[in-house]
């Protein structure tokens, strides 16, 4: 049997134990260590790395703790604007939606997208429409208020300012979440899933859904999932450029990861981090903030929640 791994994370940014109530990091790991279970077990009764990615996360958007899902913050609007996509390394398909609302796990209609469409990417309506064709399930406004984040833009309403999660101002809520696995048959998938910026305006759509700079997934060389800044992460490409460096220049997974993280997207003055895995089962967990909510588990005895520097 090949190696089995599953790695998670749910979001990268300014988390300092000083400003962490001890309950609030009991909640945050239980809330990590869920998802790692769920997704694990799947993987353990040999169900394939993209169903793995998929529940992992499903899990993640279900908690309230993360911007993504049931915890996504309010747009300009009042309303919420989800993103999601996934992808399957073995056959390069690959499933994305943006600026969605009402649906309870965005990745699940990526995923749909993937598999019950002829396209990879869409958008708004029409992928709400297609949500209900497939048969989506739907929440209600209610189900997505949470009254931190409602008053999180409350604080910035009407000025035209928008707030990145891991905004240094003040203690915030982290966001994007995603998956990376490894299965029984050597094949690698990525999934990741986000409520985006608080007061975001204009239809603002950030690396998330775009395959190959907040995901990617490719059996001949790793699974990524990123979180962070998202416009510098479209502009990095960083999804892609981790795949790219081992399959151009021979760089190992943790050499990549290294080389995108903490230079190139530094170089361009992004900040943020990213969670990858190769076919093999090795594990990158590499940010360049504060912290990163992050998890992995492996059946080579690893299992472990983190959320700072170590």
């Amino acid at each position: 049997m090949n190696n089995l791994s599953l790695a998670i994370h749910g979001g990268a940014g300014t988390i300092l134990k000083s400003s962490m109530t001890a309950e609030k990091e009991i909640a945050y790991k239980n809330a990590l260590e869920n998802a790692l279970n769920a997704g694990y077990q799947l993987l353990e009764n040999g169900a394939s790395s993209i169903d793995a990615v998929q529940r992992a996360v499903s899990e993640l958007e279900n908690s309230p703790l993360f911007n993504a899902g049931k915890g996504s913050v309010f747009n300009s609007e009042g309303t919420h604007e989800m993103d999601a996509s996934i992808m399957d390394g073995q056959t390069l398909n690959a499933g994305a939606v943006s600026a969605i609302a009402g649906i309870k796990n965005p990745i699940q209609l990526a995923r749909f997208v993937m598999d019950k469409s002829d396209h990879v990417f869409l958008l708004g309506k029409g992928a709400e429409d297609f949500a209900r064709e497939v048969g989506c399930e739907f929440q209600s406004k209610e189900y997505f208020y949470d009254e931190f984040r409602y008053q999180q833009w409350l604080e910035i309403k009407g000025t035209g300012k928008f707030q990145l999660d891991h905004s240094k101002t003040k203690e915030q809520k982290f966001g994007t979440v995603g998956a990376v696995a490894l299965d029984q048959m050597g094949n690698i998938a990525a999934a990741t899933s986000t409520g985006g910026m608080t007061n975001k305006k204009y239809g603002r759509v950030g690396d998330s859904p775009i395959i190959g700079a907040g995901n990617y997934a490719n059996n001949e060389t790793c699974a990524v999932s990123c979180t962070g800044s998202g416009e510098f992460f479209i502009r990095g490409v960083v999804a892609f450029d981790v795949s790219c460096l081992m399959e151009y220049k021979g760089l190992c997974l943790k050499a990549a990861c290294h080389e995108v993280i903490q230079k190139r997207l530094l170089k361009i003055g992004g900040d943020g981090g990213l969670i990858a895995i190769d076919k093999v089962g090795n594990v990158a967990l590499e940010f360049n903030t504060e912290g990163m909510y992050r998890g992995k588990r492996t059946n080579q005895g690893v299992n472990e929640v983190s959320i700072y520097k170590d």
